[in-house]
């Protein structure tokens, strides 16, 4: 989520998610800080969204609940799939539907929308003109110069800006570590017609549920050997249905089938295409992995095709699911092993393509890890961008653009906003720290009873534990040193009972770290009677 002001006046340029990583245990989506703009909601001009992918779109529906009018502006696939997130949120958003060579004025800011390749239909970069200056935001971008759908990211109009004057470029970093240049989505899909080749079982395909044109291949691939297709998955369902209303996504007559009709089906005649490309535990493909999924049972002789990248951080749960699945006997093909998959952001010789036609004063290098950006970083300067014009913000940094420089202004106060079940923001760091506690070292509960009057123990102690040891005797040698620090604290006239469960909690935590190493967490509990 980035934020433009002028003149008073504020642009949001897309608002996204990320999804958690291991060390954030129970948490579902991780969405921006809107605590410095909630007092200025009506400042807003509009939400500009310049793809439908959920690290750029997830976290809309979020936003919109403090205030459900703020206007979204975007191409009509991305509206529309921000529409239908937004329906399961019971919110109607005022949208305005925006299309490459296309402008629109906003309050101060002057907007123009420029096509851009991307690993989903109808992606879009905006250019920005204020009084201030001008700021070209590439959106998530590369440069397929054979893309499926014939959309090629606009390269003269992103000259025709540069040579107007850009003054700060924004700009794609995720694949800015990577040299050279990005295959083409057409090599794919002679690729994936070849694996269908001899199959005599199911074949199960996993791919973004937003990747439109992969899965077009998969179409053309089952067309071609006779077999059907059925969507597997809530967000593949939607997502897809929206991209054959809207003439993205083309079937012919009679290849798709219902779930209810494709388990029928001879396993040579079927093909499953599936969410869970990224090993969420919880899609479909996850589901099949573990043996829940209601519908798929993988057998031995089923082909499992990953069309997918990996996104960083995910690497761990991909392969788990491509482990558990090869367990069941399935072949199972993924980037690693095949030509699956090409990637959806340019790499450094098509960034540098982009540094040199649009020639700006002032780059900021986003989207991406610190690493990313400062590969970028890196790129612009040796592309002549005067290094000190080169930002690498951080989450919260304020950039200032004033007579065409640059310049990092302070920093915005903003932490992660964690999404737990139905609830957005009662989980922070402590409760992460105290989950991290009890998956690493489990969780042990003490308990005493002492006499109100002279803090002697009349009852007890008493251990339970959770994910300590499954030896029921593991607690035997600490109740009597628990029995012996309760006695002198009496002896020594401790009865406050706050005081008596620091001991407790100190006798017990000792005792775990020197005979068994490990921190479990230690919740002591003092009666009196």
């Amino acid at each position: 989520m980035t934020l433009f002001e002028h003149d008073g006046r504020l642009l949001v340029v897309d608002c996204g998610v990320l999804f958690p990583d291991v060390d954030q245990p129970g948490v579902d989506l991780i969405l921006p800080d809107f605590t410095p703009i909630l007092d200025r909601l009506d400042d807003i001009e509009a939400i500009v969204i310049t793809h439908g992918h959920e690290d750029h779109i997830g976290g809309i529906p979020f936003l919109l609940r403090h205030k459900n009018d703020i206007p979204l502006v975007g191409s009509q696939f991305s509206i529309s799939l921000v529409e239908a997130k937004l329906k399961e949120h019971r919110i109607r958003p005022t949208s305005t539907v925006v299309a490459e060579d296309e402008t629109l004025d906003l309050g101060p800011f002057g907007l123009e929308f420029l096509a851009v390749n991307h690993s989903i239909p109808d992606a879009l970069a905006v250019g920005i003109r204020t009084s201030a200056g001008t700021v070209l935001h590439t959106g998530d971008f590369k440069m397929d110069q054979l893309p499926l759908d014939g959309r090629i990211t606009d390269l003269a109009g992103f000259a025709r800006l540069g040579s107007e004057g850009v003054d700060l470029l924004l700009s794609d970093s995720t694949n800015a570590e990577t040299p050279g240049f990005v295959a083409s989505e057409r090599e794919i899909g002679p690729v994936i017609d070849d694996m269908f080749d001899g199959v005599t079982g199911r074949i199960i395909v996993a791919s973004f549920a937003s990747h439109v044109h992969r899965v077009q291949q998969i179409f053309d691939a089952a067309h071609n050997h006779g077999r059907k297709v059925a969507f597997v998955g809530r967000s593949m369902v939607r997502n897809m249905g929206i991209a054959q209303d809207l003439g993205l996504l083309n079937a012919p007559a009679g290849l798709m089938v219902s779930m209810d009709e494709a388990v029928t089906l001879p396993k040579d005649k079927v093909v499953f295409m599936s969410t869970g490309s990224q090993g969420e535990p919880m899609s479909a493909l996850g589901r099949m992995a573990s043996g829940d999924h209601r519908h798929i049972k993988v057998e031995p002789d089923d082909t499992i095709i990953l069309a997918s990248s990996l996104v960083p951080g995910n690497e761990t749960a991909v392969y788990g699911v491509i482990n558990r699945l090869a367990m069941t006997g399935a072949t199972v093909i993924h980037k690693g092993v095949a030509k699956v998959h090409v990637s959806g952001h340019a790499p450094a010789g098509e960034l540098l393509y982009v540094l040199n036609t649009v020639k700006p004063s002032n780059v900021l290098p986003v989207h991406g890890e610190a690493r990313h950006l400062q590969a970028h970083a890196r790129l612009a300067v040796q592309s002549g961008v005067d290094p000190e014009q080169v930002i690498v913000a951080e989450n919260g940094d304020v950039i200032d653009l004033v007579d065409g420089k640059a310049v990092l202004a302070g920093h915005v106060d903003n932490k992660l906003i964690y999404v737990d079940g139905l609830s957005v923001g009662d989980v922070g760091e402590p409760v992460l720290h105290e989950r991290r506690i009890l998956g690493d070292g489990g969780f042990i509960a003490a308990t005493v009873v002492i006499d109100s009057e002279n803090g002697k123990v009349v009852g007890g102690p008493t251990i339970s534990a959770k994910g300590f040891s499954n030896d029921p005797n593991a607690f035997d040698d600490v109740l009597p040193l628990i029995s012996d620090a309760m006695e002198q604290a009496a002896s020594e006239d401790v009865s406050d009972p706050y005081q008596l469960q620091q001991i407790l909690r100190r006798t017990v935590g000792k005792w775990v770290n020197d005979t068994y190493r490990r921190r479990p967490m230690i919740v002591p509990h003092v009666l009196e009677v």
